[in-house]
């Protein structure tokens, strides 16, 4: 039982989710945030993101435990046919299916869109992948750091290192999943308004560059083009934290006021009557001879005097700190962003919250991330699988940890297979209960 009661915005939202790692579970992960009851449909081995350490049990580290919350496991083998026959009538009750394999895989699997779409007519269906399956590379792998190096970013960096470099996080994986989560929402307000269902594609390669592009085109978007690709003030090497006397600090002056203000904090009066810092678009052409006067001006203050500085004046600063003093800043503290909480099975961690606030409910953990199959028994329950398909479906993937030998799985599938049959009609005509 879910061990809280459904609550937000997308209470009564199922959503069948078959994809791995970061992207689709990242998509899934914010839609659960917000009440949908999000079914994580597993193999025998688990989503291979389990496997990270450090961890005090197998298949629960701890971007696991904040990735997963919000969620139901169910171990499947889909592989077999009973898996498949079980994971259809999940999906018949289903309002939104999604993945992260390539077309032809999940066409392969049997998981199509005509096929998924004959079982629930109305269906909200996304994939979420490398490569847009139209193009020259729909049938390539992707990699947060593929789509890094083929994207554009980077080689931005090449504009101000010298050398391509990675962002330091998997910065698209993220990203593709939020426009996951968006595109399935729109593809559910359309089903309400129009009763039908969509297929949607968020490939991260095509993702990625829109998302690029949009401040560097500038000149470039022009045919012909007035200017090369780039943003200057993005891409000037003085565009950085700056070293303040004890410290590292943002210090970013952007409107007229603020600049002047910061001339005179700084005792920069010449620069006030400079007519390369007198407008915004002048100060962007001569970013690099502007950030130069801040770079100096920095050393003069401590990070401490910078902040108070721009408090008071309204001007953007802001210290630099690291990940691991993130728990300590007083605003997020005071937001209750980052809180410590009981796992069932994994004990004290630190949960993140959703950033996402609205009006009429708060931010819930209906229940902790599951631990890797915890509700199979339960959501197959749900689906009208008798108890013996249910137990037998339960030992039928036990055998990937070397439960079963071969013979008695093989006995185990035609069992189940024989009592599948007795339910298969019914639970293509018997809807699944809503979690509630």
């Amino acid at each position: 039982m879910i061990s809280a009661p459904a609550c937000g915005p997308l209470q009564g939202i199922r959503i069948v989710d078959l994809s791995t790692v970061i992207m689709g579970p990242y998509a899934s992960h914010i839609l659960a945030d917000l009440g949908a009851d999000v079914i994580k449909i597993e193999t025998p081995e688990g989503d291979p993101y389990r496997s990270y350490t450090p961890r005090r049990n197998p298949g629960m580290n701890g971007a696991v435990l904040n990735l997963h919350r919000n969620k139901r496991s169910v171990v499947l083998d889909l592989k077999t046919a009973e898996g498949r026959e079980a994971l259809d009538c999940i999906v018949r009750s289903a309002d939104v299916f999604m993945f992260n394999l390539r077309p032809k895989v999940i066409e392969k699997l049997g998981y199509g869109y005509e096929r998924v779409k004959s079982l629930k007519p109305d269906i909200v269906y996304c994939g979420a992948y490398g490569f847009g399956a139209s193009g020259d590379y729909a049938e390539k792998p992707a990699y947060d750091d593929m789509i890094q190096a083929g994207s554009g970013i980077a080689a931005l960096y090449a504009e101000i290192h010298g050398t391509p470099q990675y962002v330091p996080s998997v910065i698209y994986d993220k990203l593709v999943g939020q426009v996951a989560a968006y595109a399935i929402l729109a593809g559910v307000v359309q089903r309400e308004r129009t009763g039908k269902g969509s297929a949607i594609e968020v490939p991260m390669f095509e993702t990625a560059i829109e998302f690029n592009l949009l401040e560097h085109m500038l000149g470039a978007a022009f045919v012909p083009t007035l200017g090369p690709m780039g943003a200057p003030r993005v891409l000037t090497q003085r565009r950085k934290p700056y070293r303040t006397r004890d410290g590292y600090a943002c210090i970013l002056p952007y409107s007229d006021k603020n600049w002047l203000d910061f001339f005179s904090f700084a005792g920069l009066e010449e620069c006030k009557k400079d007519a390369r810092f007198h407008t915004l678009g002048a100060r962007a052409e001569n970013a690099d001879s502007l950030y130069a006067y801040v770079e100096k001006a920095a050393l003069t203050h401590t990070n401490a005097e910078w902040v108070a500085f721009g408090d008071q004046e309204n001007v953007p600063t802001m210290a630099v700190v690291r990940l691991d003093e993130l728990a300590d800043d007083p605003h997020v503290r005071s937001v209750g962003l980052m809180r410590e909480t009981e796992h069932p099975t994994e004990g004290r961690y630190v949960c993140v919250r959703s950033p996402v606030s609205f009006s009429d409910h708060e931010f819930t953990v209906r229940h902790h991330a599951p631990t890797l199959g915890q509700h199979t028994e339960e959501v197959l329950r749900e689906a009208g699988l008798s108890e013996d398909a249910i137990g037998m479906l339960t030992r039928l993937t036990q055998n990937f940890f070397g439960v079963l030998p071969v013979s008695a799985r093989q006995k185990v599938t035609g069992a189940c297979a024989r009592d599948l049959k007795c339910w298969r009609d019914r639970c293509s005509s018997t809807a699944m209960p809503r979690a509630s």
